[in-house]
């Protein structure tokens, strides 16, 4: 048996012809995820996968020392990626069980908001699995493939589907907030999340268009 495979303790997801193995490793007695994509077809790899891989360590560059994002350890070939592997469960599972506290809710919005200062939107948290509770009872974000950067998108109309995807980030929080603690949920918030204006209406199908192309790539 190969060092390699002596590190691999478990894998989370099984490659496929557009998806990376992940898999955990330990690293000096730390626990890393790793987004690999050395086992896809040439061309996907060193193409999607290498762009993939610039786009998400971009990401953790960018969001470098904030909590309740994992920790970026590092990139091998362009095609690997090693994060802190965070201890916890997805909001998803976690939501089956018990109703989540407006405390975690707190935590949350205060981590996108942290995020969105530093210039990024993560625009897929809507979706449960990328969103952790930790042992701690503190919300992670993971996953950042599909993340934007504010200073790709400052010029017009660019500027607008930016501000779409920060909304969208701000919508995936008040998601589950409806789901846990509705009455905590505030006016402003609710006419973000269900109000949408002709203008935003194109933009959402903009923005829907990419987000698309993005999880397709991811």
């Amino acid at each position: 048996m190969g060092r390699s495979e002596k590190l691999i303790k478990k894998v989370l997801r099984y490659p496929s012809s557009t998806r990376p193995l992940v898999w955990v490793v330990e690293v000096n007695g730390k626990r890393a995820v790793v987004k690999d994509y050395r086992l896809n077809g040439f061309f996907y790899r060193n193409i999607v996968g290498r762009f993939l891989i610039w786009r998400e360590k971009k990401a953790y560059m960018r969001l470098r020392g904030v909590e309740g994002v994992p920790y970026y350890y590092g990139s091998y070939n362009g095609l690997t990626l090693l994060t802190e592997e965070v201890q916890g469960k997805p909001i998803e599972e976690i939501e089956k069980r018990m109703n989540i506290h407006d405390d975690f809710f707190v935590k949350f919005d205060r981590l996108v908001d942290t995020i969105h200062k530093r210039g990024v939107a993560h625009c897929d948290l809507k979706r449960a699995g990328n969103v952790i509770m930790g042992n701690d009872g503190n919300p992670y974000i993971i996953d950042w493939s599909s993340a934007i950067f504010e200073s790709e998108f400052r010029f017009f109309p660019l500027n607008f589907i930016y501000r779409r995807f920060i909304l969208d980030d701000l919508n995936g929080v008040t998601k589950y907030r409806l789901r846990h603690n509705p009455e905590r949920v505030s006016p402003t918030r609710m006419r973000i999340y269900t109000y949408r204006s002709p203008l935003e209406r194109l933009v959402r199908k903009v923005r829907d268009h990419l987000r698309d192309l993005l999880k397709r790539l991811a």
